[in-house]
């Protein structure tokens, strides 16, 4: 696979990096929505893995995370950051006109990218992994304090593999503080937004979690993604697996159901 290009838009809050790992024949195009303190970088494998299978695949980097512009990890508005999304999502349609749309959206990539398909449809598909929707009781308890803990995301709580969190770790673009009040209000104002905002129009939905998820529990997603999808989601739930399915011990499994779901609902 060829490396990632770098493509640098205008996005609400100033530049807005993407990344894009191409694909001189695709077949679709699948966006990829990082999830808080990260960066569309750490999906290579995913993007690598997709590309095999017919995508040209973009990851824009969030508002304060990874190389676009802005405070780290201050997201005011994430209706702003769907919007961001929906200008890579842009990007790749002018690169690629006529192409069914895949949006894969992990953890708070996963509440953007329900947003988006609350807000602008059009997607063939939509993909879910262990995704900050329904009942995630993190902001209501930080909002309840006087002042965030200094405490960052472990990062033995994101893959059984140690490699994972230790690449994670030393990554520089991935931030290693407390969140801050301003990003915690904003996910706590989106999740009501999304809980309100009725479905995803009748798009296949994917749901990826773990039952060993103890950052965005599987019992707390459940109820929004049901919500958002109706009787349309296809649901994956593997024992014993951490935050990041794509990136856990059994990831080869993972991204087979991955394909394999594309393979049922993208057109042949």
């Amino acid at each position: 696979m060829a490396d990632p290009r770098e493509h640098v838009l205008t996005g609400t809050r100033g530049a807005l990096c993407v990344l894009e790992w191409p694909n001189e024949r695709p077949r679709y195009v699948a966006v990829v929505v990082h999830g808080y303190g990260e960066h569309a970088g750490r999906y290579a494998g995913v993007a690598r893995v997709l590309v095999a299978h017919g995508a040209a695949v973009y990851g824009p980097d969030h508002v304060g995370h990874g190389r676009s512009a802005g405070e780290r990890v201050v997201v005011e508005d994430f209706e702003d950051v769907v919007t961001d999304v929906h200008t890579a999502v842009g990007a790749a349609r002018s690169a690629h006109p006529g192409l069914p749309l895949v949006l894969i959206g992990h953890s708070m990539g996963g509440l953007v990218a329900a947003r988006y398909a609350q807000r602008h449809g059009g997607l063939a598909a939509l993909v879910l992994s262990g995704p900050v929707i329904g009942d995630w009781r993190l902001p209501g308890r930080l909002l309840a304090l006087d002042e965030i803990p200094d405490t960052p995301i472990s990062p033995a709580a994101l893959s059984r593999d140690p490699a994972v969190g230790a690449s994670y770790a030393a990554d520089p673009l991935v931030w290693h503080g407390p969140m801050k009040r301003p990003t915690v209000e904003a996910f706590a104002r989106t999740l009501r937004t999304v809980e309100e905002g009725g479905g995803a129009g009748g798009v296949p939905v994917l749901w990826l979690h773990g039952t060993d998820d103890r950052l965005v529990p599987l019992p707390g997603s459940r109820p929004g993604v049901e919500r958002l999808g109706g009787a349309g989601v296809t649901e994956r739930i593997y024992p014993g697996a951490r935050h990041e399915v794509f990136h856990e011990t059994n990831r080869d499994e993972v991204l087979a159901d991955l394909t394999g779901f594309l393979d049922t609902v993208l057109p042949r």
